[in-house]
């Protein structure tokens, strides 16, 4: 899969935000719409990036605007499900750290791994 696609799921007490595909500068702007209105939408919100092949700081960018966007509002972004290179970028950006979800949301999502 190489085309992106971000999906909204609102969810009881939260939003996951579902993002697939190669994250980088052409779909910057559509994912930061998606995560900052999710921030607006809900106090909780959960990228599910799983399905996402390749993430630039395009996207690093888009994931702390929401969290920056969340902030404001007492609100958390967590990432859950990154593996592979992709984990690998948010480990060594550090924004796995700050984007991490604690044991209280994590228990109901998949942590990042590096595992491919």
């Amino acid at each position: 899969m190489s085309d992106f696609q971000v999906r909204v799921a609102p969810e009881p007490g939260r939003v996951v935000v579902h993002v697939a595909g190669v994250c980088d500068l052409r779909h910057r702007e559509e994912l930061t719409v998606a995560l900052t209105g999710a921030a607006d939408a809900s106090p909780l919100v959960v990228v599910d990036l799983a399905a996402v092949e390749f993430l630039d700081s395009s996207g690093l960018h888009a994931l702390v605007t929401a969290h920056r966007a969340a902030r404001r509002r007492s609100g958390n972004v967590y990432v859950v499900g990154a593996v592979g290179s992709v984990a690998s970028v948010l480990r060594m950006t550090g924004i796995l750290r700050l984007l991490q979800p604690p044991a209280s949301v994590g228990s109901v999502v998949a942590p990042c791994s590096d595992a491919v």
